[in-house]
């Protein structure tokens, strides 16, 4: 598989979102709070994201306290960690600041573990994002939405909600166009999409699947009657594993 980001829809909408939270007028309302369920693309989206532009991205712990969460955030910044909270939280605002240019986006990504004591942690964040006046994204599952609604010296710092959805079948397209190193037949690619449920972590993998097995027996194509009867996607939530039709009487499976 070919290693590049595939703007999907959910992608960008994530874009749109960023732009709207540059123009915005209230600057302490600088949060953009990315939700969805698991597998949908979140992370990698962000995180693609975050790496293009030069963003501090860090991954939240269930057992992050204000302190915790500073240490790392130094860490990831080579500030000094030792001392008070408040004198850590004064080196890390001093290491922050652009002078002559916009600061530098902070992503939390796992972050329904900083909502957790009274979300104290996020509050410690709100403290950055207030001080320093920049875009904070946080990346959580669905329901962090309605948790952070229920700080409204919080939710009135989110400037944008960008909720991710299953891929579109357009989606799953133009992914197997972009990363396959041969060509899945668009029968096999709405048979990807049908198996992956809309969750792209599941189409990646099935994309490798019948990309290896095309490569093996030196095919530049792949379709739906090379790989009848295989699953393509494992399901991870318990249910019997999707498994592909098979072909209908006259169809010739090419042995994958």
């Amino acid at each position: 598989m070919r290693k590049q980001f595939v703007k999907t829809t959910n992608y960008l909408a994530f874009q749109n979102a960023i732009k709207a939270v540059e123009a915005r007028g209230a600057a302490e309302a600088s949060m953009l709070l990315v939700t969805g369920e698991a597998g949908y693309g979140k992370s990698h989206t962000v995180g693609s994201w975050a790496e293009q532009t030069g963003s501090i991205y860090l991954r939240a712990n269930q057992d992050w306290t204000p302190h915790y969460f500073m240490t790392e955030l130094a860490k990831e910044l080579r500030v000094d960690t030792r001392g008070s909270g408040e004198k850590l939280f004064n080196r890390l605002i001093a290491a922050m600041i652009n002078p002559g240019a916009e600061p530098t986006p902070l992503v939390i990504d796992e972050a329904d573990h900083t909502l957790t004591h009274s979300a104290a942690v996020l509050e410690k964040i709100r403290d950055f994002s207030d001080r320093l006046e920049m875009i904070v994204v946080l990346v959580g599952m669905e329901q962090i939405q309605a948790k952070v609604a229920r700080h409204a010296q919080l939710s009135s710092r989110i400037a944008r909600v960008v909720p991710f959805g299953p891929a579109s079948l357009e989606d799953v397209r133009l992914t197997c166009a972009q990363l396959a190193e041969v060509t899945i037949n668009d029968d096999l690619v709405m048979e990807i999409h049908r198996q992956a449920g809309g969750r792209m972590r599941e189409v990646m993998n099935a994309i490798a699947l019948v990309e290896g097995m095309a490569l093996r027996n030196q095919r530049a194509s792949i379709g739906l009657v090379d790989i009848a009867g295989k699953p393509l996607v494992h399901d991870w939530r318990g249910r019997k594993t999707a498994k592909t039709p098979a072909p209908r009487s006259g169809q010739f499976s090419g042995g994958l």
